[in-house]
């Protein structure tokens, strides 16, 4: 919304050499003075009209304020651009990004110098784009992203596949069928929105062909050049979401170009995140372009190379407003020295304080596991976007189903800042099996709070075969393998205990293996090395001055959310539900009311693996006095001891008439997975 420091285009083309026209919103400062300036570049498939509105009107503004343009663009085939999307990170859409700041920094306005953000999709793509050297481009700021695509992402994890995975193409189908705003594009929006709907992909599809880590997974993982990375790279992430180890990646891979901020949150921007405290975003941003895109020698070079949030000794709650911690900055990150626990009449035990440790060359005691196969439901989303149930629960529920080792009340404080290790000897009499590991506090009062957890397919336990070729287990013959947990910023404290709880099973995180075999660990070859935070500094980080940043739409239907587990005894069956409605809202400036509804169940018997079921629906509705369309989403996935099955459909509705149907079905055989 204009005001004296800043205006609004609310539309307008950028035209791509081979004629598509992309939509743009730009938000322009006060260019009464006529001296050019730097811009930012977004660059999503998630609808800038109605999907990313409120998130972009919190903060274009006050870039444009502070004298940075902001462009907003969606991606092809989204919102009101021409064009069907190809995928996730494709070649052509990356083309097309180094096209548009091409665009950017040739119009009259504009000083020559571009940078480029986002979080999620539109972090991951802004390190993708830097990585192919655009001139313009001359910084990125990556917030929730991955440097990984096929171990850091939402499809597969140490070659354990994520339930994610059929979530978010079912989400992508739905965005995808959604109309452009006949507002914006005219008449031509029907024709538009046909073209989508017949020729859009079910992204499940090609995700399911390349279950190793293939040409498909490395294409724009930049972990497989940092040095391609030229520009100077802020990268951000919380630890309540799934894309926490990015900012450790990064400092490490490109040491000199990138600096790392780690705060408590879910998979939000950090001025309007959860679970507070949080960060004053746009001052740090601001701080950013200016320093890299107007050369003003503020000092952003300077900062420390790691700044994190150490939280302190949390309890799971069933909403968590605000989380217990400190900040703390490291100015150079380096490899964190490990504290070593191992194992002693069942319980952990420090290694240097130990006495007679056994271990595998004196003996071993021998465990065979074998999770129910429901074991997980406290593990929360992958990534979450709620302080609520989306996030890790008390732990216990799932450590009844795990091997749980305690060490004994903590003397003194430990804070741990890095990703976690746990090596181990493991036999198993099937080809392969899946392995969780998590690092858990346990309160004086019992609770149990998750710290870390990692993953790990056994057919995928040699790094050196980079998850692209896995290999049998040898049946009934110990092996050692590592499993590396995601990172972490946590204080136990004193008089809490550790635990390790190892399953077989975390699901619906990850999907099960095909032969729920069970395995056998040699619990005196457990090796826990935990990272101590080492030398740093407390500081304060500063938290926006506005505890209210996004704008208030009108209501007409209230949000609604729900999650639980459901055990049907008589059947043996688990149920996992979630159900998330956005309610309907209209925006005040456009008229355009939008509302989404995603209806999710994993339903599996704990003890047979094929019983595997996931089921997504999305309900998706815009209108506007005289104008309504509605697409209804479906996608399931459910697998036999070879294959994975996959359907999906489509109807699309224009006010009370079907206008379009399509559906998918497809079989693709399991690959060690």
């Amino acid at each position: 919304m204009p005001d004296s420091t800043h205006s609004v285009i609310e539309n307008t083309w950028i035209t791509l050499k081979d004629g598509t026209r992309l939509a743009a919103r730009i938000w322009m400062p006060d260019l009464a003075d006529t001296t050019p300036v730097p811009a930012v570049l977004e660059f999503l498939p998630y609808r800038k009209r109605d999907g990313t509105s409120p998130r972009d009107e919190s903060t274009y503004p006050v870039f444009a304020a502070a004298g940075i343009a902001g462009v907003r663009v969606d991606i092809r085939g989204s919102g009101e651009s021409d064009g069907v999307i190809d995928g996730e990170y494709t070649p052509l859409e990356l083309a097309n990004a180094c096209e548009i700041i091409a665009w950017i920094a040739d119009q009259a306005w504009c000083n020559g110098n571009v940078g480029m953000m986002g979080i999620s999709w539109g972090g991951f793509n802004c390190l993708q784009v830097a990585a192919l050297q655009p001139p313009a481009l001359k910084a990125v700021i990556s917030i929730a992203s991955t440097v990984d695509r096929y171990n850091d992402d939402i499809h597969y994890k140490n070659g354990c596949q994520l339930a994610v995975q059929l979530s978010w193409a079912a989400t992508m189908l739905a965005y995808q069928s959604r109309s452009p705003d006949p507002e914006l594009v005219g008449d031509r929006w029907r024709d538009m929105w046909l073209e989508r709907l017949e020729n859009e992909p079910f992204f499940l599809e090609e995700w399911l062909e390349h279950q190793r880590r293939d040409d498909f997974w490395k294409h724009a993982s930049i972990c497989e050049d940092f040095d391609a990375v030229k520009i100077p790279s802020m990268v951000m992430a919380g630890w309540a979401d799934g894309y926490r180890n990015t900012p450790v990646r990064a400092i490490e891979g490109m040491p000199d170009r990138a600096k790392a901020l780690i705060g408590p949150w879910v998979h939000k921007y950090p001025h309007f995140a959860w679970p507070k405290p949080r960060a004053d975003f746009h001052g740090e941003a601001i701080r950013w372009w200016n320093r890299w895109l107007r050369d003003d020698k503020n000092g952003a070079e300077d900062l420390a190379q790691m700044r994190a949030y150490i939280l302190d000794a949390v309890k799971p709650a069933p909403r968590r407003d605000h989380d217990n911690g400190f900040w703390i900055a490291k100015e150079t990150w380096q490899t964190p020295a490990m504290l070593h626990y191992h194992i002693r009449d069942d319980r952990l035990v420090d290694a240097k304080n130990a006495e007679a440790i056994i271990s595998t060359a004196d003996g071993e005691n021998s465990v065979f596991l074998k999770s129910p196969l429901d074991t997980g439901t406290a593990a929360g989303e992958y990534f979450t976007l709620k302080p609520d149930a989306e996030m890790a629960i008390d732990q216990r529920g799932d450590d009844a189903g795990s091997l749980c080792f305690d060490s004994h009340a903590l003397k003194q404080d430990l804070d741990l800042l890095g990703r976690p290790e746990i090596t181990l000897n493991v036999a198993c009499d099937a080809d392969w099996a899946n392995l969780c590991v998590r690092l858990v506090d346990i309160h004086p009062d019992g609770t149990a709070a998750r710290i870390a957890f990692g993953v790990l397919n056994l057919a995928h336990r040699n790094p050196e075969a980079h998850y692209n070729a896995p290999q049998p287990m040898p049946k009934g013959e110990k092996v050692s393998i590592k499993v590396v947990l995601d990172a972490c910023g946590y204080r136990i404290r004193a008089g809490h205990k550790l635990r390790v709880a190892i399953s077989t099973a975390y699901w619906p995180m990850i999907l099960p293996d095909p032969f729920n075999a069970g395995v056998t660990i040699d619990t005196a070859s457990i090796d826990l090395a935990l990272p101590l935070l080492g030398d740093h500094q407390v500081i304060d980080l500063p938290e926006p001055e506005n505890p209210d940043p996004l704008p208030h739409y009108i209501e007409h239907q209230p949000a609604n959310t729900r999650r639980e587990v459901r055990r049907n005894m008589t059947t043996n069956k688990t149920d996992y539900c979630i159900l998330e409605d956005t309610g309907l809202f209209e925006h005040p400036d456009t008229g355009l009311s939008t509302r989404q509804i995603r209806d999710e169940t994993w339903t599996i018997s704990p003890d047979d693996p094929t019983s595997l079921r996931g089921h997504a629906m999305w309900t998706c509705d815009m209108e506007r006095t005289g104008w309504f369309t509605r697409t209804v989403c479906a996608a399931t996935l459910t697998c036999s001891k070879t294959d994975w099955h996959i359907e999906a459909s489509v109807i699309a509705v224009e006010n009370d008439q079907e206008v379009y149907r399509k559906t998918w079905n497809r079989t693709i055989p399991r690959d060690f997975m």
